[in-house]
């Protein structure tokens, strides 16, 4: 979608609307929450993720995320001794019902590897949207405000992770929100309360008593692409250096 300068000039004062809007704070109405304390992330345990999918399930089931579509998904790599550099990634739709059953095991490693919005410090995605319809709530949430978004996909092709897509009913950007609607009111994530095996795990980086700053001490944890300077929220830990 092209936007000509007279369209620009239009859209000046919805962006403007979107901007003090994004100043004011949340969109979510949630009564003794307070957004300067929190700084909010995720922590996904490779060697913990058994692909059984109900995380993208749970997702899906919370957010009604169309078919087709995924706000989370996860993928499983088959690396082979002899090619570490070139893995083979499958995940069938969106790893939702699972995965098929590994035939020659014993032939280099499988693993699982959930993927989802990485909430960015730095993020592409809102410095892209030409109306601010995409933006960081103070306590480190990327959201997209849909009644200001034009559907132009800027922030999806600025994504470096995949994680965004245009709704095919409502022809706005959507993604994961981290269930802010959930987390605002002092709930888990939809797929960290769906994991049977802990492997995600919501984590607040402004808490000191949160279990996260002592694993942070004690694993080597990573993000994906470092090399995009992005200032990914979401820290593998076991993340294999094969994982794209």
């Amino acid at each position: 979608m092209k936007i000509t300068r007279r369209q620009m000039l239009v859209l000046l004062p919805a962006a403007a609307i979107a901007w003090e809007h994004v100043m004011a704070g949340t969109p979510e109405a949630a009564p003794n929450y307070t957004m300067s304390e929190h700084w909010w992330s995720m922590l996904i345990d490779i060697p913990k993720c058994i692909g059984c999918g109900n995380c993208v399930r749970a997702c899906k089931e919370e957010n009604d995320v169309p078919d087709g579509f995924f706000r989370t998904w996860v993928e499983r790599y088959h690396v082979e001794d002899e090619d570490m550099t070139n893995p083979t990634v499958i995940s069938p739709d969106g790893g939702k019902e699972g995965f098929p059953p590994v035939e020659k095991e014993d032939e280099g490693k499988y693993f699982f590897v959930p993927k989802l919005c990485n909430h960015c410090a730095d993020s592409p995605c809102t410095q892209v949207c030409p109306v601010g319809a995409t933006f960081v709530t103070p306590d480190g949430v990327v959201l997209v405000d849909q009644k200001y978004c034009l559907g132009c996909a800027y922030c999806v092709q600025a994504c470096p992770y995949g994680c965004r897509y245009i709704h095919p009913q409502k022809e706005v950007a959507d993604k994961c929100t981290l269930c802010y609607h959930r987390i605002t009111k002092g709930l888990t994530t939809a797929c960290c309360e769906a994991c049977p095996t802990g492997a995600r795990q919501l984590v607040d980086l402004k808490n000191p008593n949160d279990p996260i700053h002592e694993f942070l001490r004690t694993h080597a944890v990573q993000i994906l692409k470092p090399q995009m300077a992005t200032g990914a929220k979401v820290y593998y830990n076991g993340l294999d250096g094969s994982v794209r």
